[in-house]
């Protein structure tokens, strides 16, 4: 709430800034009410703060017709010692345009019009900067556009710059471009991010929004935020829809803005666009079989107005998404049952019929009803949870009153709906208005595990509705199973593991005498994987029934059982089967399971892909978790983990680090143990990699008490420590360092992981070095990273010989130092570990060896690039600095980056290589933003 400026804008200010304080001029370009007049105020403010002299206009449309109106304006902070100044000639041609005389009618009064506003800019420029600030330029009467033209073209030599914003159609270029200066650069204003648009309702309104209601307001106004605020208020004073597919209430001024043209078309041709707004997809064909013969007609006439258009493909499509929440919007609600009536008819898909349906009879009626319970599963099998939701919820609202089971049955498969698609306040509205009234103890059983699927990590504080629930379901044992599997799930997440093994075999008797195969598979997968952590040797046999089980019975052949598969792989450092497993498995996920599923998935292959060096592959697929969790408005311990184990591995130290301390926050918050270990483990080796040794300690020995707590022997299940012992011989408790790397090697052997017996290796190479046998634990270390070769984790051998490096220049030997930095190097680069290899040029930098990658350099970041543009262009770093609104010492420390991904070591150097590299690697886009563009 406390965000400075316009949201979503900072780069976009960040580029005017740059080429307004470098001497250019700026258009902004977009559709109404995309935020261009909100720029322009916010840089106005700032150069008139920074002691440039402003003047303003902002026509209307009405404005357009009044001669030399925005000239009258633009100067009329001008004193009248600027206007004295002039020849009298000008002055009197200048009085007269300003109705301070005469109107200049003749060619020689226009000109000295013209001559006389330059001749003001000029000699006010002299002094101090001067900034024509022009809002909706495409409303400047004619007469002030000759003069504008006319002193555009002849700014050169001095500090005269334009401002100017003008209202275009999407897609489309400005036009007014010859009312500025030729340097100036046209920014196009985009539309916000749904993020953004979340942002901008709770600055606006102080109240944060269900994040699936902010998607709604966000598809409808198109990412726009005039309208977006609109629908956001109106949302407020009206109420959320009652279900995922109710229209949004578009207020009524929005409506005659949109609609200021509808009255020109005819009743037919109205009635033609109410059915296209009411269609999921319109087409002619479709509006045609719904009673309007004439609709390419009417609709011919919906384009002249500005309403709709008709494609090649024959379908309707409306200028704005929010044009057609408006028509829809409009009409009585009796016109909108007679079109949905119609399409019912004549719509041959059948979920769609179903909707339309059920729109026309807004009323309690079971055939209506049942169509809808059978077309909501049509979609959840079809991989469309919220229209599956929406339609359950229709269902239920037109299931007879006394028929109040069936009712709470219809109920509750909208709120399973729900949670599937991640909508977590509508599942949770509904799975509560159940609990509340229902008398049946399996209603109340379904309802609660609803909710408990809802709250995602956080059951510790769930825990009363575990218990009521197990004390609902006994002796039931099908309510019972599921119940006993989520007391499995709490008593792990908060760290009672002998506990959660006890709940998770009642649940798999419970689910196998209730002839349930399907909460068997995942109580016996469960299982399965709490025996891997105490290494108990029924895990395997376990786990091979939870997979029989599954084989036999189709209805039960779930994705749990594959998965724990992977993570026994990941686990013996089997990372390619683990990922060719994974990968097919995410695609079906996604294609039918719920949200949480697909992001459990994606979190075990993203830490395969990271381990296993496929530092790009990892990066992707945690990024795409987290951002599954971010559309559904929540947040998510374990995808916290999996993108901060990518960032640290092929990202951003500082997003790794800032990943890994929100991912230990949100685990323990939720009373999360197991993610709290892991986050804390991916914060720990980042904190060990940056020279923070005792906060490393600090983090893992947090980690080691947690491990120690669940009774996690299985030093492969959380890897940490190699990183403990490695972080303690930094700060010299060498005792304790040697008494964990015995017992890990120990439990390293019994479970045969070969890697953490290599990484222990490493560290306890470095506990000889730190007792003073610098020579044997060099030797040590080479032959580490000569076996590490044979093992499948090519970043934990570069930080070995990073090792090496660091223990050969001890003992004096730079070439070997050298040797081992630049082969660490090349194992970096290969797999594109970002971090790892920077931190890697630093050291050769520091030893003065330069190395060049073969490939083009990483991608820059935005900030890069705009520092790159301006050093390519000459600037200094102070020059720099004032053009981005940033220290000298961010510019040197940006530089420092870009020459390392340049693989250069001077601003020369850089500047050849800019110049040889393919342009779209440099990022056209910001170019065009950053460079004064000629003509």
């Amino acid at each position: 709430m406390n965000e400075l400026g316009p949201v979503g804008r900072g780069d976009l200010l960040r580029s005017a800034r740059a080429q307004l304080l470098a001497g250019g001029s700026v258009l902004f370009g977009g559709p109404a009410g995309i935020g261009k007049s909100t720029l322009l105020s916010t840089l106005a403010a700032e150069l008139a703060e920074g002691g440039c002299a402003v003047l303003r206009c902002a026509p209307d449309e009405s404005d357009s017709q009044l001669p030399f109106v925005c000239l009258i304006d633009l100067l009329a902070e001008v004193g009248d010692a600027a206007l004295a100044a002039l020849p009298a000639p000008l002055r009197t041609a200048l009085d007269a345009a300003l109705l301070r005389g005469e109107h200049p009618s003749s060619d020689q009064s226009r000109l000295g019009v013209r001559m006389a506003v330059l001749q003001v800019l000029q000699r006010l420029s002299a002094a101090n900067p001067v900034v024509l600030v022009i809002d909706d330029v495409q409303w400047v009467d004619p007469p002030s556009a000759e003069v504008l033209a006319f002193v555009a073209r002849r700014t050169a030599g001095t500090s005269v710059r334009v401002l100017a914003a003008e209202r275009v159609p999407e897609r489309e270029q400005p036009a007014n471009r010859h009312l500025c200066p030729p340097e100036v650069t046209e920014l196009a204003v985009p539309p916000l991010s749904p993020r953004d648009v979340a942002r901008l309702l709770l600055r606006d309104t102080g109240r944060l929004l269900p994040h699936s209601l902010v998607a709604r307001v966000h598809e409808v106004a198109d990412g726009n935020p005039f309208y977006a605020l609109e629908l956001g208020r109106a949302v407020l004073r009206a109420g959320a829809p009652e279900s995922p597919g109710s229209p949004l209430p578009v207020p009524r001024r929005l409506r005659a803005l949109l609609l200021d043209r509808l009255g020109e078309l005819s009743p037919q041709a109205q009635a033609t666009l109410l059915l296209a707004s009411v269609a999921t997809r319109p087409s002619l064909t479709l509006l045609r079989a719904a009673g309007h013969p004439d609709a390419a007609r009417d609709l011919a006439a919906a384009d002249r107005c500005g309403l709709a258009r008709t494609g090649d493909d024959g379908i309707v499509r409306f200028r704005h998404p929010l044009i057609r929440a408006a028509i829809y919007a409009e009409v009585p609600a009796h016109q909108r049952v007679e079109a949905h009536a119609r399409l019912a008819e004549v719509v041959g898909e059948p979920v769609e019929q179903a909707r339309h349906l059920a729109l026309a009879k807004p009323h309690e009626d079971e055939p209506v009803a049942s169509t809808l319970m059978s077309a909501a599963a049509s979609a959840r099998r079809r991989g469309a949870p919220v229209t599956a939701a929406e339609l359950a919820s229709m269902a239920a609202d037109r299931t007879p009153w006394d028929d109040q089971e069936v009712r709470a049955e219809r109920r509750l498969a909208a709120a399973e709906h729900a949670c599937d698609a991640g909508l977590r306040v509508e599942a949770r509205t509904a799975a509560e208005s159940v609990l509340a009234d229902a008398r049946s103890p399996r209603l109340r059983v379904r309802a609660r595990l609803v909710l408990l699927r809802n709250a995602g990590q956080a059951l510790d504080v769930l825990s009363p509705l575990i218990e009521d629930g197990v004390a609902d379901a006994a002796g039931d044992p099908a309510l019972e199973a599921p119940m006993r599997m989520w007391a499995a799930g709490r008593a792990l997440l908060i760290g009672r593991t002998a506990e959660a093994v006890e709940q998770s075999r009642i649940s798999a008797r419970l689910a196998d005498a209730a002839g349930d195969p399907v909460t068997a598979v995942r109580a016996l997968t469960r299982l399965a994987h709490l025996l891997t952590f105490t290494g108990d040797p029924e895990a395997r046999p376990t786990l091979a029934r939870a997979l029989e089980l599954a084989e036999a019975n189709p209805a039960a052949r779930l994705w749990e059982p594959a998965r724990l598969q992977a993570i026994v792989e990941l686990y013996a450092d089997r990372y390619t089967q683990a990922t060719q497993r994974l990968i097919p498995l995410l695609r079906k996920v996604e294609e039918s399971a719920a949200v949480e599923d697909a992001v459990a998935v994606m979190v075990t292959l993203a830490e395969a892909q990271a381990r296993a060096g496929q530092c790009r592959g990892g990066l992707e697929t945690a990024r795409r978790a987290i951002q599954l969790f971010s559309e559904a408005g929540v947040s998510c311990a374990p995808a916290l983990f999996a993108a901060a184990l990518a960032e640290a591995t092929g990202g951003s130290v500082e997003s790794a680090t800032a990943l890994a301390r929100r991912g230990a926050r949100e685990s323990e918050a939720d009373g999360d143990k197991l993610f709290l270990m892991r986050n804390l483990a991916v914060l720990g080796q980042i904190l060990l990699s940056t020279g923070d040794a005792p906060g490393a300690v600090r983090a893992l020995s947090q980690v080691a008490d947690l491990g120690a707590a669940m009774d996690i022997r299985d030093p492969a299940v959380v890897r940490w420590h190699a990183d403990l012992a490695e972080a303690l011989v930094s700060t010299g408790d060498t005792e304790r360092a040697a008494a964990l790397i015995d017992s890990a090697r120990e439990r390293a052997r019994e479970f045969g992981r070969a890697s953490v017996l290599a990484n222990l290796d490493r560290a306890r190479a470095l506990l000889a070095v730190a007792l003073g046998e610098q020579h044997e634990g060099a030797a040590a270390l080479r032959a580490i990273a000569d076996r590490q070769r044979a093992l499948p984790v090519p970043l934990d051998r570069a930080r070995t010989l990073i090792a090496l490096a660091g223990v050969e220049r001890r003992c004096r030997r730079r070439a070997a130092a050298r040797s081992a930095l630049i082969e660490a190097y090349e194992v970096c680069a290969a797999i594109e570990a970002v971090p790892w290899a920077e931190r890697v040029r630093d050291e050769l930098d520091r030893t003065g060896v330069q190395v060049r990658a073969e490939q083009a350099p990483a991608e820059l970041t935005l900030a890069e690039q705009r520092v790159a543009e301006l050093v390519r262009a000459g600037s200094t770093n102070r020059e720099v600095a004032a053009a981005l609104f940033i220290s000298v010492k961010t510019v040197e420390a940006t530089l420092s980056r870009i020459y390392r991904k340049f693989g250069v070591r001077s601003r020369t150097e850089l500047v050849r290589a800019m110049e040889v590299l393919p342009e779209p690697a440099i990022g056209e886009p910001e170019r065009v933003a950053l460079r004064s563009q000629a003509g």
